[in-house]
């Protein structure tokens, strides 16, 4: 007795295929070019939609957690033969308060096919996500300063601290390697926080925890807050040295 390979087909048998092509590096904030391609299965299938999000992993108390930085859908529906190939030209937003990837952190983006009653066919793709122009910055300004980058990673946002719907914040944590701070200081903490308008540094030295956790515990005087907007590199590496000499 034959086997109808349409009903296979809805239950993920046999079932469409996507694959994403992205930049391997970009910017937070900018805007990527990406192709699409679909492959149809051993049916002809009905494609209701393309979606795409932009997904990191956040560390919490109870271990770890996925988070989704944003999400958009492509909701043309189009049909798709069996063995045909379709290709899309599409754009990818990379929100600027998507977290580098340095350390221990990772950004993906996963691509999936909206198919009606099968198994949602998907591809991860894992991207190298280069800091904002105000974050490489900063970066620079601690640099100056003889700092380098010893871990970085999202972790849980800590109480009322202003994230929008966002689960995470990235926490930078810096060692001095060499210069006036060699010595004297063992590590300093930086939060950031972007808007479209500037980007909010919050900066701890020798914390005795993570500065998430110390911002949930309400010890502000323990904390300083840097704006940076368009002031040269130079400012900031001013900034930081004279809150970090103060902090001595």
């Amino acid at each position: 007795m034959g086997v109808d390979m349409s009903i296979l087909s809805r239950v993920g048998i046999g079932s469409a295929t996507v694959d994403t092509e992205v930049p391997e590096r970009v910017q937070a904030g900018e805007t990527v070019p990406a192709t699409v391609e679909v492959e149809g299965g051993s049916s002809a299938q009905e494609i209701d939609g393309v979606y795409f999000a932009l997904e990191t992993r956040y560390r919490r108390d109870e271990g770890s957690s996925e988070a989704v930085i944003d999400r958009f859908q492509l909701t043309d529906s189009f049909t798709i033969d069996a063995g045909a190939e379709r290709t899309m030209a599409v754009e990818i937003e990379i929100p600027r308060w998507t977290p580098v990837t340095r350390g221990r952190t990772e950004v993906w983006i996963e691509t999936g096919l909206d198919i009606d009653w099968a198994l949602d066919p998907d591809d991860t793709d894992y991207i190298d996500v280069a800091p904002t122009d105000r974050l490489a910055r900063v970066f620079d300004a601690v640099a100056e300063l003889g700092f380098e980058l010893k871990t970085a990673e999202p972790e849980a946002v800590p109480t009322d601290f202003a994230t929008g719907n966002r689960p995470f914040v990235q926490e930078l944590d810096f060692v001095p390697t060499e210069g006036p701070f060699r010595g004297d200081l063992d590590e300093i903490d930086l939060l950031v926080q972007p808007t479209a308008e500037e980007l909010a540094v919050y900066l701890e030295v020798d914390p005795r925890e993570s500065i998430t956790a110390e911002l949930t515990n309400d010890v502000p005087e323990r904390i300083h807050e840097v704006v940076v907007r368009e002031e040269p590199a130079d400012d900031l590496a001013t900034e930081f040295r004279r809150l970090l000499e103060r902090s001595l």
